[in-house]
């Protein structure tokens, strides 16, 4: 075989291994194929540290992602969309909270269960929100308080 075949065939099998990694990327992070799961709101007083692509989880297990957030002009809180597994029967008296994963862990959105036997539908929004806690101003209300 001469070094151009060689050089061909070696190509061949990375630009394989490439699409073939990349299709292990987009399955694994949910985007391809288009969502079939619950697509859910929520409106948060203080969303810090979340962006589009950030986890849902409930009980420590990821169910879902963040797929958009915005400023609303009109109350002045972080609206955040998120879509949620569709095999996931949630209570509709649910609530959610942005949440850590320690102190200095990253930052996701917690599904906190109710008790309704009634479950939310495609397109609902939680009522109760919690919003994230800001360590510092924690620290500053501690540090404060021991005057």
């Amino acid at each position: 075989m001469s070094n151009s075949k060689i050089e061909t065939a070696v190509g061949g099998i990375v630009l394989l291994i490439a699409i073939v990694f990349i299709f292990y990327v987009a399955n694994a992070t949910n985007s391809v194929g288009g969502n079939n799961g619950l697509t859910l709101k929520a409106s948060f007083r203080s969303a810090d540290g979340i962006t589009a692509g950030t986890d849902v989880r409930m009980a420590g297990v990821k169910i879902g992602t963040v797929t958009d957030m915005w400023l609303d002009p009109e109350s002045f809180r972080a609206q955040i969309i998120f879509s949620l597994r569709e095999d996931l029967k949630i209570p509709d008296d649910s609530g959610v909270a942005v949440s850590q994963d320690g102190l200095l862990g990253g930052t996701f959105v917690e599904v906190i269960p109710g008790g309704s036997e009634f479950e939310l539908q495609d397109g609902a929004e939680f009522l109760d929100t919690q919003g994230s806690v800001s360590l510092v101003s924690l620290l500053l209300k501690f540090v404060s308080s021991g005057k």
